[in-house]
């Protein structure tokens, strides 16, 4: 047991480090199917055993690719060492109980008296069908924590074309499914090796359908990154400053859409600088520019309690001002869970409950002379993590969306992979819509997407700069956008019920 707890534990760090590597979705396939391979070869027989070493598997896994949490949490937010490190290995902890579950109905599902090429087919579905609903669920349950998923990595691998069909779940489906047949191609060698190379040239086939469309001419896109320390926003001639030079730098140049990144206005909306509204609203009108600011907003509850809102502000020609206040919030970061007050109170930086907008708000219209108006779904930080909640809002939309705008700021994390690992959920959330997303952050890694999930543009890390770009916006749905995910967990529904009731055959037998 206790190699294959080492295994457990090596396993879970290399296939974490491997998500960054090149290529990285077909290395993680790989390193996942020499796991299951050593395992096997262990000959481990107790199921507690499999939660165990799922478990050991996902907290090397987690801590090894969520390690920046401790950045913000002990660099910015002045925890000590102890507490920031406990509040990272209690995050991976909690994480990899889904990990633990998921071997452990895996194992109980795959685990048979027959040992034909038939049965190991049969038994690649039960797996991935096991894995893919435990890693939907982590994605879901609490307000979800999907981070550090193997969909997303698949942006650099063989099934990210799954994603305008299925979505990430599917995605998630196949790397198990794929990753079980590989370790077992003993069995039946021939027919598993052209089953798998036979899977994989079918999901490249599915790249030959343009599911959406080019619309109208390309728009020219300003991205400004301004690169300011994350200290400055709880410093107020600071604040002043980086408003005034992000205000100078919005009016240098014209632009169809200007974007700079979420609360890049560190302040209270209703306490900016006197004019500072009126010479945005002013300039979007002059320049016929379509202007998308960072700022913090403020609404009103049901009890008459006025909270602060994660919002975006924009302004375009003879339209109101636009409002979208961040839906999705960040625990700890912007909500308070339950019994954490003590933890958060550790904090040397203000942190309060903020207010949740609605999950329908509408898309912000860009607004062209001689063109029709394009619509932009608004993401802030993290919310793009969550593909079905946009797919959903991109379903119910009540006007057509033709792009993706998410504004972030991740200086929160320092030097460390986290802007990288949300660039790739970008590449995702393009590839499950069919839609060019644009990322504007205030350290990086602000960049345009394709509609196939390809980088076009990206500025470099911790630089003052701003991204010039022509952006084609486009039109239509994918048949993830129109189902969701209620195909993919029909398919493994079905498969976990009826791997079930043949356990159950089984043991009567």
């Amino acid at each position: 047991m206790l190699r294959a707890l080492l295994c457990a534990v090596v396993s879970g760090l290399a296939i974490a480090l491997l998500a960054e590597a090149p290529y990285g979705g077909w290395w993680q396939i790989l390193a996942l199917s020499i796991f299951w391979f050593s395992l096997n070869s262990l000959q481990i027989s107790s199921s507690k055993h499999y939660f165990v070493l799922g478990m050991s598997f996902g907290l090397a896994y987690f801590i090894c690719s969520l390690w920046w949490i401790y950045i913000s949490l002990h660099d910015v937010g002045g925890l000590s060492w102890s507490l920031a490190g406990f509040g990272v290995f209690a995050l991976s902890a909690y994480l990899s109980l889904f990990f633990g579950i998921a071997a452990l109905l895996a194992h109980y599902l795959t685990l048979t008296r027959k040992s034909s090429g038939t049965s190991v087919l049969l038994n690649a579905l039960l797996f991935g069908s096991a894995w893919a609903a435990l890693e939907f669920l982590r994605g879901l349950l609490f307000t979800g924590f999907p981070w550090s998923g193997f969909a997303e990595t698949q942006v650099n691998g063989p099934f990210g074309v799954i994603a305008p069909w299925f979505g990430a779940s599917a995605i998630t489906f196949a790397v198990f499914a794929i990753s079980y047949l590989i370790a077992n191609l003993s069995n039946s060698f021939l027919k598993m090796t052209g089953l798998m190379v036979g899977v994989v040239v079918c999901c490249q086939i599915l790249s030959f359908w343009q599911l959406t469309q080019a619309f109208e001419k390309p728009i020219s896109v300003r991205l400004i990154q301004g690169n300011f320390p994350q200290n400055q926003h709880f410093n107020p001639p600071a604040i002043l400053r980086q408003i005034q030079l992000y205000l100078a730098s919005i009016e240098e140049k014209a632009a169809n859409l200007i974007v700079i990144p979420e609360t890049a206005f560190p302040w209270p909306q209703n306490q900016l600088p006197s004019g500072a509204i009126e010479q945005l609203q002013a300039f979007s009108q002059t320049s016929a520019s379509n202007l998308l600011i960072g700022v913090v907003g403020q609404i009103e509850t049901a009890n008459n309690k006025n909270l602060f809102t994660n919002r975006a502000l924009g302004f375009n020609q003879n339209q109101a001002n636009y409002i979208y206040d961040k839906s999705h919030l960040v625990p700890f970061g912007e909500f308070i869970p339950y019994g954490f007050q003590w933890f958060v109170d550790e904090f040397k930086i203000p942190l309060s409950n903020f207010g949740r907008g609605a999950v329908d708000q509408a898309p912000f219209l860009i607004i062209r002379a001689n063109s029709q108006p394009l619509g932009a779904a608004i993401t802030i930080c993290y919310e793009d993590v969550f593909g079905g909640e946009l797919a959903a809002r991109l379903r119910n939309a009540t006007e057509p969306i033709n792009l993706l705008v998410n504004m972030t700021n991740l200086v929160w994390f320092g030097h460390s992979q986290a802007p990288a690992q949300q660039l790739r959920l970008s590449q995702l959330r393009s590839l499950e819509t069919g839609l060019p997303s644009i990322r504007a952050t205030n350290t990086g890694i602000t960049a345009v997407i394709g509609p196939n999930g390809q980088v076009l543009a990206q500025l470099e890390q911790f630089t003052r700069s701003e991204l010039n770009l022509q952006v084609q916006a486009y039109s239509g749905k994918t048949p993830y956008v129109r189902w969701g995910d209620l195909p993919i967990l029909a398919f493994c529904g079905v498969l976990i019920l009826f791997g079930l009731w043949r356990k159950s055959k089984l043991r009567i037998s």
